[in-house]
C-alpha cells in the first residue's frame, strides 16, 4: 500500500488561531482526504508549538504558569479543527513527553555530528518571530519584514549549527529535485538565498527558560524554531524507531505559509543531512490570506471573522471559498462579498439546484432509481467527461492547484445541468418515452454520486448529504462510473445550500421603537400602471457565453439563447459573477427593450437581477423551455 504523510506547521499558542491557520490546515486536510479516497495509507499531523519566549510572555500576561497556559490554549485549536472538520491523525503538542524525548535524541545526534559549536551571537532580533534577522535582510529602518515592528539588538552566548557547511549540498538537492520547494516562486526565492551564501545559525538561547534543555548543556534551551521542526519526526515515534516512524518518514509534504519556508526548506534539510536522515520529499509554501491587501495579524487588528461567515453560509461554503477563490501559491484577498457570490452562483445555483431538480423528477415519475435501459444522445459524452474530470483532478491536486481542481469539477457539474436541458428530460414522462427518461435520470444521479466523491476532500459534509439524498446508506468513495444501484429510494431533503439573505442578517433591532402613527397614503408619480407593466416581454433564456468588457470592471458581455434566436446582452454583474460560473444558467431577460450601445458594445435586452449587498440573478426554480414567457 502506498503511504502519504502530510504535515501542517505546529502553531504558536501565544494567541488564538485565525483564518491564516485555518487556510493552511484546510488545504492539508484536502490532501489527506484525497489520498485516502485513492486508497493510500495516510498520516496527517497538525498541532501546537508550546515553547519559547513568546509563549512564556503570554503566560505571564495571563497570570498563569507556562504549562497551565498551554493546557488552556491547546484545546482552543482542537475545538477549531473540529469545527473546520479537519481529519488529522495526531494533534502534536511540544510539551508532550514523546516530543521531548525525541527532540533530545535528535539534538544529541546533531551534536555528535561535529556540526554544533558554542559561540557569542549578536544581531537584530524580532521577538514576535523569535528569530534573528540577517544583515542582508535588514532595511534602513531596521523593521521586521513580517510584523512591521522595530527590531531589537540582542547579544548572548549560543550554540551554533554549521549551516554554511551544507550550502553546496542544498544547492545540489534543489537542482536534482526541481519540485522539492514549491511553487516555482518560492523555489526561486530560496535559490536566491542559497546563491547569496548561508551563514551558521544559532540553535539555542541562554536568556530563555521555557523550553527543552540541550542534552549536552542544560544551561541552554533549544531555540524554539529548531525544536519545532523536530516534531515532524517525534510525532511518529522517532525516539523509539517505531514501526510508524519507519513507515511514514520522510514526509511527503510539509505545507505552510511562505514566511516560514526558509526554516523548512533550508535549515531543516541541512540538519537532517548532518544526522544522515532522509529529507522530506516536498516543502510547499502558500501565499498569505490578506484583508484589504495586508497580511492577517491579530496584534495589528487585521482579522477575518470566520465565525460569522461560517454561521452565515455554513462550513463547506467557507472551505469552498478559501480553496476556489485563490491560487494557492499567491496571496489572496478575502472579501465576504465574493464568498456570497460564490455561494449563490457555484453552490446554490449550479450544484444545489442540480440535485433538487434531478431528485424532484425522480420522485415525481419513479418509485426508486430507474435502470438505464435506453441509451441515447449525450450519454457517452457524459461518461467520458466523468473519467476526464478524474484525470484532470489528479493533475491539479498534485500541483496543489485547488482552485483549478474545483473548477474542473464544476465544469462537470455545469455539463450535467446542460445534459438535462439538452435532453429536455421533463418532457419524456409519456409511456413510450419513459424508459429514456429513466436512463437520463439514472445518468444524472450517477453523475451526482460521482461529483460527491470528487468534492468530498474539499466539502465533505456536502458530499455526504448528496449521497444520503440519492439513497446511499454508506458513503461510496469510488470515482468509477456505473456504481449507483437501481431501485433504491431517493430521499429528497432540504436544499443543501439554502438561499442566504445577508441584508436581512445584518439588520439589528437593539430595542423596540414606538410604532409611528399610520400616515395617509400619499400620491406618488413612481407607480406604473398594470397596462404599462404588461408591455414588458419577460422570457426565459440560457447564457451560452460570457466575457469581460475591456475597461468596464462591472460589465460582462453575454450571449443568450431565447430558443428561437440568439442575442447579445450587456449586464452589470461582473463584480459578483465570473464568466465561467454563468455559462449554462437559465435567466430571465426583458426581451422587448430597444437595442442600446453600452461602452461601444450593443445590448439587445436586459438580464433581471436583484440587488442589495450583492447581485443575484433572477432565474426559474426548475428548467423551462427556452423562450417561455414569464407572466
Amino acid at each position: 500500500m502506498r503511504t502519504f504523510y502530510i504535515t501542517t506547521p505546529i502553531y504558536y499558542v501565544n494567541g488564538e488561531p485565525h483564518a491564516g491557520h485555518a487556510y493552511t490546515t484546510i488545504a492539508a486536510d484536502v490532501l489527506a482526504r484525497y489520498h485516502r479516497i485513492k486508497g493510500d495509507e495516510v498520516f496527517f499531523l497538525t498541532g501546537v508549538d508550546e515553547h519559547g519566549a513568546n509563549v512564556h510572555k503570554a503566560a505571564e500576561n495571563a497570570g498563569l504558569a507556562p504549562q497551565d497556559y498551554c493546557d488552556k490554549m491547546a484545546p482552543i485549536f482542537v475545538k477549531l479543527w473540529k469545527r473546520l472538520n479537519i481529519s488529522h491523525d495526531i494533534f502534536m503538542r511540544t510539551t508532550s513527553d514523546m516530543h521531548k524525548r525525541g527532540a533530545e535524541k535528535f539534538l544529541t545526534a546533531l551534536y555528535d555530528s561535529g556540526d554544533v559549536y558554542k559561540g557569542a551571537y549578536e544581531g537584530h532580533y524580532c521577538r514576535p518571530c523569535e528569530r534573528f534577522v540577517p544583515e542582508k535582510e535588514l532595511t534602513d529602518e531596521k523593521i521586521c519584514p513580517i510584523h512591521k515592528l522595530p527590531l531589537e539588538w540582542l547579544e548572548e552566548e549560543n550554540y551554533f549549527f554549521k549551516l554554511s557547511k551544507y550550502q553546496d549540498r542544498l544547492l545540489a538537492h534543489f537542482h536534482d529535485n526541481p519540485d522539492f520547494a514549491y511553487p516555482a516562486a518560492r523555489r526561486n526565492e530560496l535559490l536566491s538565498v542559497l546563491d547569496s551564501g548561508l551563514e551558521d545559525i544559532s540553535i539555542s538561547r541562554s536568556s530563555v527558560s521555557w523550553g527543552i534543555s540541550l542534552p549536552f548543556d542544560p544551561e541552554h534551551i533549544v531555540y524554539v524554531w529548531i525544536e519545532a521542526l523536530m516534531n515532524y519526526m517525534t510525532a511518529l515515534g522517532y525516539e523509539t524507531d517505531s514501526e510508524q516512524y519507519r513507515t511514514f518518514w520522510p514526509a511527503d509534504v510539509h505545507i505552510m505559509a511562505k514566511d516560514i519556508s526558509r526554516f523548512h526548506a533550508l535549515i531543516w534539510p541541512a540538519m537532517l543531512m548532518a544526522v544522515n536522515l532522509p529529507l522530506p520529499k516536498q516543502v510547499v509554501a502558500h501565499g498569505w490570506l490578506t484583508k484589504d491587501g495586508e497580511a492577517l495579524s491579530k496584534t495589528r487588528g487585521i482579522v477575518i471573522d470566520m465565525d460569522t461567515d461560517i454561521d452565515t453560509y455554513g462550513l463547506d461554503a467557507f472551505r469552498y471559498y478559501l480553496l476556489r477563490e485563490f491560487s494557492f501559491g499567491n496571496d489572496g484577498d478575502y472579501r465576504p462579498a465574493r464568498l456570497h457570490a460564490r455561494y449563490n452562483a457555484d453552490l446554490a445555483n449550479d450544484l444545489g439546484n442540480l440535485l433538487n431538480r434531478v431528485l424532484g423528477l425522480v420522485n415525481k415519475n419513479f418509485e426508486g432509481i430507474p435502470a438505464p435501459t435506453t441509451p441515447g444522445e449525450f450519454d457517452d459524452e457524459i461518461k467520458e467527461m466523468a473519467q476526464t474530470t478524474v484525470d484532470k483532478l489528479d493533475d491539479h491536486i498534485n500541483a496543489f492547484a485547488f482552485d483549478a481542481a474545483l473548477e474542473t469539477i464544476w465544469e462537470f457539474v455545469r455539463r450535467i445541468n446542460r445534459y438535462i436541458q439538452q435532453t429536455q428530460v421533463w418532457t419524456l414522462a409519456k409511456p413510450e418515452t419513459k424508459p429514456r427518461m429513466g436512463t437520463i435520470l439514472y445518468n444524472s444521479l450517477e453523475a451526482l454520486r460521482f461529483i460527491s466523491v470528487l468534492i468530498s476532500p474539499f466539502i465533505p459534509e456536502t458530499a455526504e448529504k448528496i449521497q444520503k439524498q440519492i439513497g446511499l446508506s454508506a458513503f461510496d468513495t469510488t470515482a468509477e462510473w456505473g456504481r449507483l444501484p437501481v431501485d433504491i429510494t431517493v430521499s429528497r431533503g432540504d436544499p443543501i445550500f439554502p438561499r442566504v439573505d445577508t441584508k436581512q442578517q445584518k439588520q439589528t433591532q437593539p430595542e423596540k421603537a414606538a410604532k409611528p402613527k399610520p400616515k395617509k397614503a400619499e400620491k406618488t408619480t413612481d407607480l406604473v400602471s398594470f397596462a404599462d407593466f404588461q408591455k414588458l416581454d419577460l422570457r426565459v433564456a440560457r447564457i451560452l457565453a460570457a466575457e469581460p468588457i475591456e475597461g468596464a470592471d462591472r460589465l460582462l458581455k453575454l450571449q443568450v439563447d431565447l430558443g428561437t434566436e440568439k442575442r447579445q446582452v450587456v449586464a452589470g454583474i461582473a463584480e459578483h459573477y465570473t464568466p465561467d460560473t454563468l455559462v449554462g444558467k437559465q435567466v430571465i431577460i426583458v426581451a422587448n427593450l430597444e437595442p442600446a450601445t453600452i461602452r461601444n458594445v450593443e445590448s439587445h435586452g436586459m438580464v433581471l437581477a436583484g440587488s442589495g449587498d450583492s447581485v443575484v440573478l433572477a432565474t426559474v426554480e426548475t428548467e423551462m423551455p427556452l423562450g417561455t414567457q414569464i407572466k
